[in-house]
């Protein structure tokens, strides 16, 4: 673990050091590098379930697969940045990188804790770099308000997680996660224990987020740079869903009773955001809304505690990092040439720069989870596990689905297809540096296909 952690430290001193333009390709280079070495996690040992461990931190069957997203992520960022980042100092374009380069090892130790409350300082640090990128990098003067959503819902989510791990902690001696499951708390029916487990999840709620807590993510996701897109949508939602795999071990006799609200809440959350992204006419929106849908399936997932919905909350989740990500890319790369991110102004883009149509089409099929791609089997062990659950939540997952469907189509037909407006026959044409962006992504997911027991254990 510290063989990819320590490594990823030292890009520092490289991106000060370098000359400008180096650093920008040096940066790449190497982020990428470690990236492919982080590959080496998905082989774990067959004699336990942990490896890679030292006295704070280790690997598992849950936490690899997202890991390894986290350090495919920063070469990728780094790529999509360049083009805005050009015209600023060089100063911010160091800071920028360095901000980047900070958050993937804190991201790093979030995942690889072996203890909750590491988890949890690393899952509160995580909010200053991002809060930073919003709020400097953005593109719109209201980016101050989305950063104080963004800041004050997770805030204030978080401190009754922060209490409720010190009374755990009290109660049982320790919160490693090595020995959790071994840990056998006498958790009655009432009302104290139901407010400690509301207490456990509702941070990690916030953070996936969970409909009805989510309005601070369209926010954060519009005002934010691209790379402050990517990495929130592809990595920073799954914390939640990361924390709520990990805490629930020990929260089981509760969670059978207490997690029915939740999960019709995420059921209709569904429902809801789904119909919500039908009406919207702002691009980056859309594909927020979008996100807040898909965890409403991996909540829904986690919290029937069976080991099909873990699977298919795992899968989804990386499945969807990979392909939110792509189309925040997608979007930019429209906005760097219409300086819109309004649906209607950039229509039949694909009679302009046809390869990157058949991007669209491709992140669009991974959206609405066409098969045999990972998005769709994620989605059907959810679904099988949540009728298993309650035959009637067929009728919520049945909607949910086609209106996915409904809104993706009506994404790339608005963008791809149709009349081209006058003002927009004069584009740029595509450079190699976002296909191969795009490829980074996309690849990946179609090669999960071919070897998908690389997330399942």
């Amino acid at each position: 673990m510290l063989k990819v952690l320590i490594p990823t430290l030292m890009l520092t001193p490289t991106i000060w050091l370098s000359s400008l333009r180096k650093a920008w390709s040096n940066t790449t280079i190497y982020s990428l590098f470690l990236a492919t070495i982080s590959l080496l996690w998905l082989k774990r040992s067959s004699e336990t379930t942990w490896t890679l461990m030292n006295p704070y931190m280790a690997a598992d069957y849950i936490s690899s697969p997202l890991l390894v997203l986290t350090c495919w992520l920063l070469p990728l960022m780094v790529l999509a940045s360049q083009a805005h980042m050009a015209a600023e100092p060089a100063e911010r374009q160091r800071t920028f990188l360095m901000l980047m380069t900070f958050l993937q090892a804190l991201l790093i130790l979030a995942f690889s804790a072996t203890e909750m409350l590491m988890f949890y300082v690393m899952f509160e640090a995580t909010l200053i770099p991002t809060l930073v990128l919003i709020t400097r990098w953005g593109n719109q003067a209201e980016r101050l308000n989305a950063g104080t959503y963004f800041l004050f819902y997770t805030l204030a989510g978080s401190l009754p997680l922060l209490v409720a791990l010190l009374m755990l902690q009290n109660s049982t001696g320790s919160l490693s996660l090595l020995t959790l499951s071994f840990d056998h708390l006498d958790l009655n029916d009432t009302y104290a224990n139901k407010v400690l487990w509301v207490g456990c999840l509702v941070a990690l709620l916030v953070k996936m987020p969970l409909y009805g807590v989510h309005l601070w993510l369209p926010k954060a996701h519009v005002e934010a740079p691209v790379a402050g897109s990517m990495i929130l949508a592809a990595v920073l939602l799954k914390l939640g869903g990361y924390g709520m795999m990990r805490i629930l071990t020990i929260l089981t006799p509760l969670t059978k009773e207490l997690s029915y609200p939740f999960i019709i809440l995420a059921l209709w959350g569904l429902i809801m955001t789904g119909s919500i992204c039908l009406r919207q006419t702002d691009l980056k929106s859309l594909i927020a809304y979008s996100s807040v849908a898909h965890m409403g399936l991996v909540v829904a997932g986690i919290l029937t505690q069976t080991m099909w919905g873990y699977l298919g909350a795992l899968t989804l989740m990386i499945a969807h990092g990979l392909t939110s990500s792509a189309l925040f890319c997608l979007a930019n790369t429209n906005y760097e040439r219409t300086h819109s991110r309004t649906i209607m102004l950039i229509r039949g883009a694909q009679f302009i720069l046809p390869l990157m149509g058949m991007w669209w089409l491709i992140a669009t099929l991974a959206n609405l989870a066409l098969p045999p791609l990972p998005n769709l089997v994620g989605e059907l062990l959810v679904i099988v596990t949540l009728f298993n659950w309650s035959p009637w939540s067929i009728f919520l997952t049945g909607a949910g689905t086609v209106i996915t469907a409904a809104y993706s189509l009506y994404m790339f037909l608005l963008t791809q297809r149709g009349p081209t407006p006058q003002h927009v026959l004069a584009l740029e044409p595509t450079y190699t540096r976002e296909h191969l962006l795009l490829a980074l992504h996309l690849l990946p997911l179609l090669l999960l296909i071919s070897k998908p027991e690389l997330i399942w254990n």
